[in-house]
């Protein structure tokens, strides 16, 4: 959730400061409201959206969550992965933090309702006159003048000179329904009520939704409105979601604006910067992930695998048996140096012995669990052992540890272990964020009872395993 946040925090600023640093003064106003409107939601979908494309044209090295190795070895049998959910009741960090995200919302919803209510209140208690799809309201004894959807309010102290010049800007404000724009960020504002940013745009919205309005009211009689804007300023409410007519900070702005010449269509260039923006960030959100496991697993890992696939060439030559010309040349190629110079010899086994550990391509029977070995296939006998393994797990892992270790999120663990020609579960390695759940897996497995094993020219054999365990803690 917290990476989530600061990827939205960061694409924000970027796509606000393209905004601020080469769109801001140009007077293609409505461009402008598109490329608010479209930046502000790219920002929250753009994390949740992974281009695998991009990720297999990075180079490793750059990749922030490299793939797991071992998961590459294609003489183990992969076994379906076991879900468990145990639950913390402990308070922690993510919990306090989502606590602060739900009691900021309710807050901003509250605000947002009372603010709601005022305007609300404006409409019943003061006389109003329709026309056409526009309701007028006449405030009392006020000298207001905003719009909200097709609700334009009018002071009643505002002098009948400056009053058809704001009528026709406010009803400008009502025909472009730029009251859905503001509501729209009112909403983000309840989401992430903790992001200035958020603020920013909105601010932004609201200075382009009146140089809308100027550009388009000024046409007829500029003198005049500009007369009005350097007028006595009005009072104005401090509502966030409503189109007021004098704003004080807002009015040097627009004249400012409104004596503009209008940009040249060239300009419109600028707007593409949007394209390599989102590329790259396209590119982090594909390329990056949050991180969950210690770094130091993974190097683990390929220890592992490097050490499991030199296992694997050795029980695949012992279980060929006589090697032939072309193969005993080929293995003489693959000869290598150790870092101390010593020459890695590869022994000939003739005979294939019972405890032999073979390749999973090899294998004429896999092992399966007890009531399994009814199945007509080997896929069939697979998919048993899967799903018999899978409930044997779940059902007597310990989930307690999520209290006793202070967990929350989802912890990995990754099993290793073989079934012998016995039946037997041996050689169990596990990795795991925490030491605890590493003993954990390996006391589960060594409950399992007897398996029956795989067999190989007629011979019972080892069989190597990896089994992935997702545990998932409720906080």
């Amino acid at each position: 959730m917290i990476h989530y946040i600061l990827q939205v925090i960061a694409f924000q600023l970027f796509f606000l400061f393209i905004y601020d640093l080469f769109l801001r003064k140009e007077t293609f106003f409505n461009w402008n409201r598109a490329y608010l409107l479209v930046t502000v939601m790219l920002s929250v979908i753009l994390p949740f959206i992974k281009v695998s494309g991009f990720k297999e044209a990075i180079p490793k090295e750059f990749v922030l969550n490299l793939p797991l190795i071992l998961s590459q070895t294609p003489n183990t049998i992969y076994l379906e992965e076991v879900v468990i959910t145990g639950s913390n009741t402990s308070h922690s960090f993510l919990w306090y933090f989502s606590l602060l995200l739900v009691v900021g919302s309710a807050l901003a919803v509250s605000f947002f309702s009372l603010r709601l209510f005022k305007i609300i209140k404006l409409i019943y208690q003061n006389p109003r006159q329709k026309d056409g799809a526009v309701y007028y309201v006449h405030l009392l004894k006020s000298r207001l003048a905003f719009s909200f959807f097709n609700y334009v309010f009018l002071g009643e102290n505002i002098k009948e000179t400056e009053r058809e010049q704001i009528v026709k800007h406010e009803l400008i404000h009502v025909n472009q329904k730029h009251t859905w724009d503001l509501l729209f960020f009112e909403l983000f504002r309840i989401v992430f009520w903790f992001n200035p940013l958020v603020y920013m745009y909105q601010n932004r919205m609201a200075d382009l939704h009146e140089f809308i309005a100027d550009s388009q009211a000024v046409k007829q009689n500029k003198n005049q409105y500009y007369e009005n804007l350097l007028a006595q300023i009005f009072d104005t409410n401090p509502v966030s979601f409503i189109n007021p007519f004098f704003k004080q900070s807002l009015i040097k702005k627009r004249i400012i604006m409104l004596q503009k010449t209008k940009s040249k269509q060239v300009q419109l260039i600028k707007y593409t910067l949007l394209i390599p923006t989102v590329l790259g960030m396209l590119l982090y959100s594909s390329c990056s992930e949050e991180a969950t496991q210690p770094e130091v697993i993974e190097v683990v890992e390929q220890e592992l695998t490097i050490q499991d696939q030199i296992d694997m060439l050795k029980n695949s030559i012992e279980a060929k048996g006589d090697l032939s010309e072309s193969e005993k040349e080929a293995l003489k190629n693959i000869l290598a140096k150790t870092s101390n110079g010593e020459i890695i010899e590869v022994v000939e086994v003739a005979s294939l012995a019972s405890d032999v550990e073979v390749p999973i391509h090899m294998v004429e029977k896999v092992p399966t669990f007890p009531g399994c070995e009814t199945e007509t296939s080997n896929k069939e006998d697979k998919l048993c052992m899967s799903k018999k393994l899978n409930a044997f797990v779940a059902k007597n892992f310990n989930t307690e540890l999520a209290k006793s270790l202070n967990l929350s999120g989802v912890a990995q663990i990754r099993v290793f272990f073989k079934i012998n020609e016995l039946g037997e579960v041996v050689d169990i390695k596990a990795r795991a964020p925490h030491p605890e759940l590493e003993v954990e897996a390996k006391r589960v497995l060594n409950m399992l009872p007897n398996l029956i094993p795989g067999e190989y020219q007629g011979k019972k054999v080892t069989v190597p395993y990896y089994l992935p365990i997702k545990f998932k803690i409720n906080d």
